[in-house]
């Protein structure tokens, strides 16, 4: 009896990406997930190029290759783009982000080699990518905001834990109610900021693009090729990323809570998601029904994981409430370890397993790290950031100087650890079409 195909190993007919595009081609064999029961987290895709008629390839006419979806000509084949592959990724798919992956040229059909867009590695482009992060400000762009609004809570307690934590280590630096005050007042405002930013999330995670989008397009370009036997112009395809190929919630700049409207084909080249998606799934989604909560949601790991990140933000606010002035230094010691110390100790737990979840969501398997992804980093940093959220109430049970103390450099170097964080986020929001090299073999 054949063994069953695992969940991870697999995608539902309602839910397979790319599924309306005839040019993109599933890699079963690259379908998987960290997690045998849930839901697959990553897919290859090869892309299909038409080659055009043989006199063409020998430089005697000047026909394009054919990217349309007119049929092609009687002479022309049709094979897989041989140094390039398409990367779908769930979390890739929630931030609007379309991942090419570059392998090395193809000796046997040297004709199917596209050109490709520099690496995302390149210097060039990762200073593009942090002029962005300074100048440039997509209010209307969900994963943007997410990663904004968690990056300004990471600030808000860097700066708290300035304020319990300086006092300790520099005392003449003190002044009057400053743990209390400056304290209390950034912890709530940071904690707010931490409730708001997880809604967001959640937000994002429950309006994934379901038919997913290429996000790229193929064009043809004339060149001048020389060698031995002849001179003469040829063409050669190129992918370039493409706007209009693109039908992720960015794509919709009129308002945060909206999707794009239908792209229409662009005839100078190939926007690769050519088909609207179904009716229903063209307005903006607030809450899942329970049949999609029971079929899907609760097997997508990214889902799962931002669940995790609005629990443990919306428990953690309960500290940060009880934290204000007035609040804090009225409550009795048995009190203060109810409704202070122990919301902080649950809802950093939940920051614990969210950043653990969305580290996993990038491995190829649930033990292998995935160093080269910024999403894997980004949940390293989160994991790292809300151990230190969950000691700072370990210790601060203890009302002695070094637990005391303890408990603030706890919240120190969290803090740090999720400014990081919101900060590779940000970067990560705004690079929507990273280029990976694979090394050669």
């Amino acid at each position: 009896m054949p063994a069953q195909p695992t969940r991870s190993g697999h995608f539902t007919a309602d839910r397979i990406p790319l599924r309306h595009d005839d040019r993109l081609q599933l890699v079963r064999s690259k379908v998987r997930g960290p997690f045998a029961f849930l839901n697959p987290t990553q897919a290859h895709y090869k892309h299909k190029v038409h080659l055009p008629p043989i006199q063409t390839r020998l430089g005697t006419t000047e026909a394009p290759i054919s990217t349309t979806d007119a049929a092609p000509p009687l002479d022309t084949a049709t094979i897989s783009a041989a140094n390039i592959e398409y990367k779908w990724t769930s979390r890739d798919n929630r931030k609007g982000r379309h991942a090419l992956v570059v392998k090395s040229p193809s000796v046997e059909h040297p004709e199917a080699n596209v050109s490709t867009p520099r690496s995302s590695t390149h210097w060039r482009s990762i200073l593009q990518t942090i002029w962005l992060m300074i100048t440039f400000y997509p209010v209307w762009d969900i994963s943007w905001c997410v990663a904004y609004i968690f990056t300004l809570g990471s600030v808000l307690w860097v700066i708290n834990s300035l304020f319990v934590f300086l006092p300790l280590i520099r005392p003449s630096s003190t002044f009057h109610n400053e743990a209390l005050v400056g304290g209390g007042i950034t912890a709530f405002v940071g904690a707010t900021i931490f409730e708001v930013g997880s809604i967001l999330l959640m937000l994002e995670a429950v309006n994934e693009n379901r038919a997913g989008c290429f996000g790229y397009a193929v064009e043809s370009v004339l060149e001048e090729r020389i060698d031995k036997v002849e001179t003469g112009n040829g063409s050669s395809p190129k992918v370039v990323p493409k706007d209009l190929a693109c039908t992720h919630h960015h794509q919709n700049k009129h308002n945060l809570v909206g999707k794009p409207h239908q792209i229409h084909r662009d005839t100078s080249s190939t926007p690769i998601l050519d088909k609207q998606q179904p009716s229903k799934n063209d307005s903006w989604v607030w809450c899942p029904s329970w049949v999609e909560l029971k079929t899907h949601y609760f097997h997508e790991l990214g889902f799962i994981a931002s669940l995790s990140q609005l629990f443990g933000a919306t428990v953690f606010w309960i500290s940060g409430f009880t934290a204000l002035p007035g609040i804090l230094n009225a409550l009795s010691p048995g009190l203060s370890d109810g409704i202070f110390w122990t919301p902080q100790i649950i809802g950093g737990t939940g920051f614990i397993v969210s950043g653990w979840l969305f580290m996993t969501e990038n491995q190829k398997h649930w033990w292998l790290p995935a160093p080269t992804v910024l999403g894997w980093h980004i949940g390293a940093c989160n994991l790292i950031g809300g151990i230190g959220f969950t000691l700072c109430p370990a210790f601060g049970y203890d009302t002695s100087s070094w637990a005391q103390y303890q408990a603030s450099c706890s919240t120190f170097w969290g803090s740090w650890a999720f400014l990081i964080g919101s900060l590779i986020q940000l970067y990560e929001s705004l690079e929507k079409t990273p280029v990976s090299v694979e090394p050669l073999a």
